[in-house]
């Protein structure tokens, strides 16, 4: 079962065991003896959650009779199962916004967005090829999208916004995701999002443009 955004769900018995592995490292037969479950049962749940890229092995422990696998979550995953983090972002800017001129915070936020961008490494290849893999990373931060194109523009709609919980119908975290995606592209990027009270990214890139900054 996944959620929305494409992450595996954590409800039932596979957040029961997260749960144990994030207070400690455990084996399959801890997990099973403390949740009352069969050892194959959890094994299962090990398995799938290890395939989601949610736990790894640590390494082996003793046991009573033969050594055991013990499970501890994978790299990233605690900040991913962390529920502050947006709400801390949403009045981080709304604080930004009410201390700083608006021309301070507009330059704040594209600076943000290319040390985002700074974080992968950039594709190479066409401005289709570079488009569709700014898109797919979007797609994988959770923000579903599709490709349009028509007469020497390319937009990437968004079925959703990655950040509506921070944007409060202001331009200035969506300029942040435009200059991302200007690093990512490495071309100019105009975001053109829809925040209404149901905001939907959306990017442009002209092809003169981008004919132009490859020059």
């Amino acid at each position: 079962m996944t959620t929305g955004h494409g992450r595996p769900s954590l409800a039932g018995t596979r957040g029961l065991i997260i749960d144990l592995i994030r207070r400690e490292p455990s084996s399959a037969t801890a997990i099973a003896r403390r949740l009352d479950l069969t050892y194959n049962a959890v094994r299962a749940h090990l398995t799938a959650l290890e395939r989601d890229g949610l736990i790894r092995r640590a390494g082996l422990q003793r046991g009573e009779t033969r050594p055991s696998m013990v499970y501890e979550l994978a790299s990233g995953v605690e900040d991913a199962l962390s529920r502050a983090y947006m709400p801390f972002a949403s009045h981080l800017v709304r604080a930004l916004g009410e201390r700083l001129p608006d021309a301070e915070l507009e330059s704040l936020m594209h600076d943000v967005g290319r040390r985002l961008g700074g974080e992968w490494p950039r594709t190479r290849g066409s401005l289709r090829e570079r488009i569709e893999a700014a898109s797919a990373l979007l797609q994988e931060l959770g923000a579903p999208n599709e490709i349009d194109d028509s007469a020497n523009v390319i937009r990437i709609r968004g079925m959703n916004c990655l950040l509506a919980a921070a944007v409060h119908g202001q331009p200035h975290v969506c300029h942040a995701m435009e200059s991302l995606l200007e690093e990512l592209i490495e071309t100019p990027v105009r975001e053109c999002c829809d925040r209404s009270d149901r905001p939907r990214c959306c990017f442009e890139i002209r092809t003169e443009a981008a004919t132009v900054a490859r020059a």
